[in-house]
């Protein structure tokens, strides 16, 4: 029998060979990538070999025809979307996690992985001063984060109601009300259609974005008050301003009319670790279903959301299923398949594990009052620009900015791009377009802000 290393060797030397040549490409390079798919759809698409290729020859010819095409995401000078790098240790843990080859789904099968993932969920848990004894469930991203939460809000609300979910389905169950702030990220209302939710109502938000707790009061009042079943989702981080919702007063707000409280802390969820933001946050632990993403704050590798929610019985309910040939491990915590709507999947939480591990509490602190920090250097540099108009309250990563008039900030937003130094997402923020920032990345040093700002003051005067 031929042992597995030699059938690995070259094809696992030619990718860390490519990778470490990519990661020790990104802080000079281009951020844009200098082709477009449709350039590059030809060399991918040839015909189907008839015969095998050398798995090495593979490697090499994937990294040759992909580089032009790349984005350079993980530069300390990428603020599109809001997209974080990798840091180190996490990145050499999802090596590992491929390299195992472990369905996550099941701790009875998996312990290492499913141990490391209990310990990472335990941590995030005490970083963010949430409920000790909530369950963590870990998702492909944060809209499953946020389907997860707002599935087991659905299912504690119909329960309240005395409405069977599970047995009866959707059909002629109590309406449920689901009220959202003006500014909520589009994810929760994509959620909300996955489950058979529909529209929901719109709350009044206050200047930048955060939800009025007595506009809350006021709509929930209106459409019932107490009576029928209803959810009420807040916001930790709002998409173009960084702020947070004031998580108390809407907690309570929605709490004394029998809403189940979900946050989509995106981003944001994890100022709650600094003592710098904790205040901001004042409130948060009284909810009673998070969303987070760690490939954004924590800087894990993409893949990776977490689903927290207080009441482990409720997502158990939801998301558990028992058949004769899945093994459980009772007594114990729950599978991770009970917590996420996946029965197989890879060990995303391993990464969590080994970025906190490298962290540790000081670490994470550090990381994101760093990323906030950058913000304000970035936002206070592009206010001594001329013609420049920071537009947000900079509260926390978040950077929104105008030129003028729309066709101006447009034109600023491509001239930007096509330099190449930096990348800024354009956006569209109180009826003005606008050019958005955000500081997502662990290695965003004061040089990748200079160079930002001077690539920007570029852009400015080309227009």
């Amino acid at each position: 029998m031929s042992t597995q290393r030699g059938v690995f060797d070259d094809a696992l030397a030619r990718a860390s060979a490519h990778a470490l040549e990519w990661l020790e490409s990104v802080p000079t390079r281009p951020v844009a990538p200098r082709h477009r798919a449709d350039a590059l759809l030809d060399g991918f698409a040839k015909p189907l070999p008839e015969h095998p290729t050398d798995p090495a020859v593979v490697i090499d010819e994937l990294a040759a025809l992909a580089e032009p095409g790349l984005m350079a995401m993980g530069s300390g000078r990428f603020f599109g979307w809001v997209i974080g790098g990798t840091l180190p240790a996490a990145l050499g843990a999802d090596w590992l996690v491929s390299a195992w080859d472990q369905n996550a789904g099941m701790r009875f099968a998996t312990p290492a992985t499913a141990a490391a993932e209990e310990a990472a969920a335990g941590w995030l848990l005490d970083l963010l001063g949430l409920p000790p004894g909530a369950d963590v469930g870990f998702t492909t991203g944060a809209t499953m984060a946020n389907f997860v939460g707002l599935a087991a809000g659905r299912q504690h609300v119909l329960d309240l109601a005395g409405w069977d979910l599970a047995a009866d389905g959707l059909a002629g169950a109590p309406r449920i009300r689901v009220f959202v702030g003006a500014e909520r990220h589009d994810v929760i209302d994509l959620t909300l259609r996955y489950l058979g939710l529909g529209a929901p109502t719109v709350v009044d938000v206050d200047d930048q974005g955060r939800i009025r707790a007595e506009a809350l009061a006021e709509a929930m009042d209106r459409s019932g008050g107490a009576e029928g079943p209803a959810i009420v989702c807040l916001q930790a981080g709002n998409l173009h301003s960084g702020a947070f919702d004031p998580m108390n007063d809407a907690t309570q707000v929605a709490h004394d009319r029998g809403a189940w409280v979900h946050v989509d802390g995106a981003f944001g969820l994890w100022a709650a670790a600094s003592p710098l933001y904790r205040a901001e946050l004042a409130g948060l632990e009284l909810a009673d279903s998070w969303a987070t993403d760690a490939h954004k704050t924590l800087n894990v590798p993409y893949d990776c959301g977490m689903a927290i929610v207080a009441r482990p019985e409720i997502v158990r309910a939801t998301f558990g299923v028992h058949t004769s040939y899945l093994v459980t491990d009772d007594p114990g915590p729950g599978d991770p398949f009970e917590k996420v709507p996946e029965l197989s999947r890879r060990a995303r939480g391993v990464p969590v594990w080994a970025a906190l591990r490298s962290l540790g509490r000081s670490g994470v602190v550090d990381l994101v009052e760093r990323l906030a920090l950058r913000a304000r250097e970035l936002a206070d540099g592009i206010a001594l620009i001329p013609g420049a108009e920071v537009l947000n309250e900079v509260v926390f990563t978040q950077v929104s900015v105008s030129f003028g008039d729309d066709d101006r900030t447009r034109r600023v937003t491509q001239a930007l791009l096509a330099d190449g130094t930096a990348w800024m997402s354009g956006s569209r923020w109180h009826d003005r377009d606008v050019l958005r920032i955000s500081v997502s990345n662990w290695s965003t040093d004061a040089d990748d802000v200079a160079q930002s700002l001077a690539a920007l003051e570029r852009a400015v005067a080309s227009v």
